[in-house]
């Protein structure tokens, strides 16, 4: 899958933009904070409804507007067309349509317009504690297994009660009532442990055979899932805890309790594994994702690579830019502070790309594929000289490029929707 027209209007420091982007390698530069990972999150947002980053959605409104637009075509690998739409204004909640239908609960749309992304923030795999681990997980096996995505879901709001009872508890009859919320925490624990297990088991050959790619083969990794459930079933676990659960008043076991361990040589990737290493990992990590994804689905998904040399050597770079441009991956957005260094390891790997320039919000196309200019060619829109010129300093004086010549959906005046998305375990 990939997206053939990008609109943005007010996404956060980005008044308005409309680009127009090829089925291979499409490439952002500019200095920091100039807007290039705005531009990869709004892609983000149209597949799962939310920032990459730690922002909410009113964080994402341009200061001083209300409200905030993105709008994606996309043509699928089967040559169908999806067009999504997201809009969030202060004090009306998000609404999301597909095909300018609403969706009535965002997380029916996870997974239908497929992405995996790559970035800086990623390092919280590594560094931090389990649970972002587990949310990572989450949102991959949620990507293709819509199943997965409801048992996490009645599993967070069976949890969420019996924490809540716990706290309340006085008298054996609510006891009582523990029993029903164990019940349904083991159904749906079974079923979200079986699929992170075989995920992980899946995961495993492909991350090793993508590092060694990465690192030219130098380190061995391993990924293993490590779960209380490996051993026991969930029923035994829950009764096993309860004098504990009441001491503590919370759910002490359970799958909300689950790791993914990383290693490096045999040794823990997190205190053994220098920040090149723990970054190749979480690549070799996200490519997998990306393969598993694209075979379940039968779809390509977009491939997003954020601040490509952070932590990276140029070596390694490199060898990721050789690997992604193969058949085997369709749509990339690259984003990268240096466009020299950018696109001297492009044009070393042979293939071909568009670059886009990015400055204070404002986005303008640098250099089209041989495709695009023979498409232009094709339909009497190649321009002279002269026109062309014209053309760039109109855009650069208005902050904007528009290709298209489409002017952005107007905001959507229907009453937004709330996600039902619960914290995950």
């Amino acid at each position: 899958m990939y997206i053939r027209k990008l609109s943005l209007l007010n996404f956060k420091n980005i008044a308005q933009a409309d680009l127009t982007l090829r089925e291979g390698i499409n490439c952002f530069t500019g200095r920091n904070g100039a807007g290039k990972t705005n531009v990869i999150d709004a892609v983000w947002y149209l597949s799962m409804c939310k920032s990459a980053l730690t922002m909410t959605d009113g964080q994402s409104i341009r200061h001083g507007e209300e409200f905030f637009l993105l709008s994606g075509d996309y043509t699928a690998d089967d040559g169908r067309h999806e067009t999504v739409t997201c809009s969030f204004r202060r004090g009306n909640g998000k609404v999301l349509k597909r095909n300018g239908k609403e969706y009535e609960r965002l997380s029916d749309h996870i997974g239908m317009i497929p992405a995996v992304i790559v970035s800086p923030a990623d390092s919280f795999l590594v560094s931090d504690a389990a649970d972002e681990r587990r949310k990572w997980l989450n949102a991959f096996i949620s990507q293709h297994d819509r199943d997965y995505l409801n048992a996490l879901i009645r599993y967070n709001r069976a949890l969420a009660e019996r924490n809540r009872l716990l706290k309340q508890l006085q008298s054996p009859q609510q006891g009582e009532l523990l029993e029903v919320f164990d019940m349904q925490l083991a159904a749906h624990g079974r079923t979200i442990h079986a699929a992170r297990a075989a995920a992980v088991r899946e995961l495993r050959p492909i991350v090793e055979e993508y590092y060694r790619i990465i690192s030219g083969d130098r380190e061995q990794v391993s990924l293993d899932y490590r779960s209380e459930l490996n051993d026991t079933e969930p029923e035994a676990l829950l009764e096993a805890s309860r004098a504990r659960d009441i001491a503590n008043q919370f759910t002490t076991s359970g799958v909300h309790r689950d790791d993914m361990v990383m290693k490096i040589g045999g040794y823990p990737l997190r205190k053994y594994g220098s920040q090149g290493q723990q970054k190749s990992f979480l690549i070799a990590l996200k490519l997998a994702q990306y393969a598993i994804v694209a075979e379940e689905k039968h779809e390509r998904p977009v491939l997003l690579l954020d601040d490509l040399f952070d932590k990276l050597d140029a070596g390694r770079v490199e060898q990721l830019i050789r690997l992604v441009s193969s058949e085997t991956f369709g749509q990339i957005l690259i984003s990268d502070c240096n466009p020299t260094r950018l696109k001297a390891i492009l044009d070393r790997s042979g293939g071909d790309y568009a670059l886009f320039s990015v400055a204070d919000g404002a986005i303008t196309q640098e250099r089209k594929t041989a495709r695009q200019l023979e498409e232009e060619a094709q339909t009497g829109e190649t321009k002279t000289a002269k026109e062309t010129a014209g053309i760039g300093a109109e855009a650069g004086e208005a902050g904007i490029a528009n290709e298209s010549g489409n002017q952005p959906a107007r905001e959507e005046t229907a009453a937004g929707m709330q996600s039902t998305e619960t914290d995950e375990p």
